[in-house]
């Protein structure tokens, strides 16, 4: 069911009280990476624009939950959002529910911005707890979800909240929006042939989207460490690749879904391995078919790469989650280059393509191609568990369109 968003209500003169996805990455406290922040953007414009009053809610990391922690501040982000913006942000304290914050937001005027300090803080947020959502609900006259990294976690700022703010507006923001068009909507009725791109390390983290999509697929790709457990489960010899013993009947199982349901299921043919787990050590060789003992695969090899574009070549609609290889190492990078170089063409010949976040997001990113993709998801886990067709209690309790 579509939910109301950010442009059905008129912001003027209330409380915008939104839930963004401010988890960025920050290395001697500066952001390395603040794509989250940038595709917040939108909403947080469409709301102090037409004279809303912005209030910012976010998590960041895993901290403890005993109160403040300088190394999981918010405070880069505020920083970062006031640059990006334009114009001040305010960030009142180092806690998001005391005196101050509160004082913060009722001082706040039409066409500003705050943000609250780390969510997490609280131990409270990750329980779901209704006494301190309601501290947060007080914050607000509407609760816009515009944080799709966390919509599968029934955190406090996520469910609780909204439950609090009943019969005040409750809807998503463009981001979030943009997020269930393209990997629920999108995946339900796929433009054919559709492909569908899994990597990763483990089986166990797949199993569940794989169930889901290799019904509607015409073509899976496999890559990454979770390959070898396929690979094992056919009898084939891989080394002292990564392997998940007790998903070996998973595998199989999947194998034989697929051949009923006459969908393609690739496997790599070859691989890049090495001797040891490690970026500038070890034996590095290219193996075809079986990999020899004492070696592991940590990319998907030539013939496979050759192999796995001109599957995706022929796509229309294209979801990819989890890389090919360990490609944050340079000898280990080019099985999830080309394939991304491979998206990107299907792309700019009219394929949908969907890239799921965390890592796949990641080698994008640093690939320079993010742009070229229809869309990169800013959830990991979330997007995981749409494409595996769960249902999400923070979305589903918000305002239908």
């Amino acid at each position: 069911m579509p939910k109301k968003t950010i442009a059905s209500i008129n912001p003027s003169g209330k409380r915008i009280l939104t839930r963004v996805d401010f988890n960025v990455p920050i290395e001697d406290g500066f952001i390395s990476d603040d794509r989250r922040i940038r595709e917040a953007l939108p909403t947080i414009k469409s709301i102090i624009d037409r004279g809303g009053r912005a209030i910012l809610m976010s998590h960041m990391g895993r901290p403890e939950g005993q109160g403040y922690e300088a190394e999981f501040s918010l405070k880069p982000c505020a920083a970062k959002l006031s640059e990006l913006l334009g114009k001040p942000v305010a960030f009142p304290s180092n806690d998001c529910t005391d005196a101050a914050a509160a004082a913060a937001v009722a001082n706040l005027k039409d066409g500003e911005v705050l943000l609250l300090e780390n969510l997490r803080f609280h131990k409270a947020e990750k329980k779901g707890d209704a006494a301190f959502a309601a501290k947060l609900a007080a914050y607000g006259d509407v609760y816009v979800n515009d944080a799709f990294g966390t919509c599968h976690r029934p955190d406090a700022s996520m469910v609780a909240v909204p439950k609090a703010m009943a019969g005040k507006p409750r809807i998503v923001g463009f981001l979030v929006e943009k997020e269930i068009k393209f990997l629920s909507e999108a995946v339900k009725n796929p433009k054919k042939p559709f492909v569908v791109i899994l990597g990763g390390a483990k089986v166990s983290d797949k199993m569940g989207a794989i169930e889901n999509l290799l019904p509607k697929a015409d073509t899976v790709i496999i890559g990454g460490a979770m390959a070898y457990t396929f690979l094992n489960a056919l009898g084939k010899k891989v080394g002292t690749s990564r392997t998940e013993d007790d998903r070996l009947a998973d595998a199989k199982r999947t194998l034989d879904l697929a051949a009923k349901l006459h969908a393609e299921l690739l496997l790599p043919v070859d691989h890049i391995c090495s001797t040891q787990f490690a970026e500038k050590s070890g034996d590095i060789h290219v193996f075809d078919g079986d990999i020899k003992d004492g070696y592991m695969g940590l990319d998907i090899g030539p013939k496979t790469q050759t192999k796995y574009a001109m599957a995706i070549a022929k796509a229309k609609t294209i979801v990819w989650n989890g890389p090919m290889g360990v490609f944050e190492w340079m000898p280990f990078r080019v099985g999830t280059n080309q394939v991304a170089k491979a998206i990107a063409e299907a792309t700019a010949n009219g394929a949908t393509s969907i890239v799921g976040g965390g890592d796949s997001a990641a080698a994008v990113e640093k690939f320079g191609l993010a742009g070229k993709m229809s869309h990169v998801s800013t959830g990991g886990g979330a997007s995981l568990e749409m494409l595996e067709g769960k249902p999400f209690e923070s979305v589903e309790l918000l305002d239908n369109a």
